[in-house]
């Protein structure tokens, strides 16, 4: 006679089919977890406060009578473009946090809960663009006390901040995707800046590129940035931009659409 041995069965892991709807609101709870943090971190809306301000200051008063003869006929030409830098480079920080949450074990956390597993990058990205809003409102602020025209009217000013933020919105996708490939969050702000500065500093930006060797006109031609900033210029003015605002739009779809599932694949197969 042989004995049986019942070995004990193991528990299925139970899958959470979660609705798109639902995902949505899991990446609100998760993008006002990630505000709340700013809280216990208030350097960094110092940052977001005080970096506008310095970008101003340096450019306009110590650059603007060199290339445009005065300070205040450079403050209308700049401050629309600064107003991008601010936030393209703000966008940095959607991958560096990332990095930082997945090196720290929240991710893990995440995924342990029955939630849409798309919900924490979305959630990620939605805080950082409330942050963008702030740098926004702080360059326009900016520009009122300085004497900037904005001669677009009310409607021209916010179809301007909606784009810069749409587009922004879109390369934080991108930030998010280098957070997910990087081992540790420095190795972000590393990777990212190789590709912000020749975006933002390699754009119309600063100077006219009509001033530029041929081959960086090329570049400044196709540059998104470059149209991003005409059609801000544009609406802020109250110029016509249409085809830079169709420019800079498409884009940011094309942007989206290439790296948010490319950044919602990386997380789920380093899940």
């Amino acid at each position: 006679m042989t004995a049986t041995t019942l070995e004990p069965s193991l528990p299925t892991p139970t899958r959470h089919r979660v609705s798109p709807l639902a995902g949505v609101r899991h990446g609100l709870t998760i993008g006002w977890r990630n505000l709340v943090r700013v809280k216990n971190a208030p350097e960094q809306l110092i940052g977001f406060v005080l970096q506008p301000i310095l970008f101003i200051a340096l450019f306009v008063f110590l650059f603007g009578g060199a290339i445009s003869g005065d300070w205040r006929t450079y403050l209308q030409f700049v401050l629309p473009g600064i107003l991008v830098q601010t936030v393209v480079f703000a966008s940095m920080g959607t991958g560096a946090s990332l990095a930082d949450d997945i090196t720290k074990g929240v991710f893990d956390r995440f995924r342990s809960l029955p939630i849409a597993r798309w919900a924490p990058l979305l959630g990620a990205v939605l805080a950082d663009l409330a942050t963008y809003v702030v740098s926004v409102l702080v360059v326009l602020v900016a520009g009122l006390v300085l004497g900037f025209d904005f001669t677009g009217g009310p409607l021209g000013v916010l179809a301007g901040c909606l784009l810069v933020l749409a587009f922004t919105f879109a390369l934080s996708w991108v930030t998010a995707t280098v957070g997910l490939l990087v081992r540790k969050p420095s190795g972000v702000q590393a990777l990212a800046i190789v590709v912000m500065m020749p975006l933002t500093f390699g754009s119309n930006l600063f100077a006219d590129p009509s001033s530029m060797p041929g081959w960086l006109q090329a570049w400044v031609e196709v540059n998104p940035v470059s149209h991003l900033i005409t059609a801000t210029r544009g609406l802020f003015a109250g110029d016509p931009a249409a085809g830079a605002t169709v420019a800079a739009v498409a884009w940011a779809v094309g942007i989206v659409v290439v790296f948010a599932p490319l950044a919602v694949w990386l997380y789920r197969r380093r899940a």
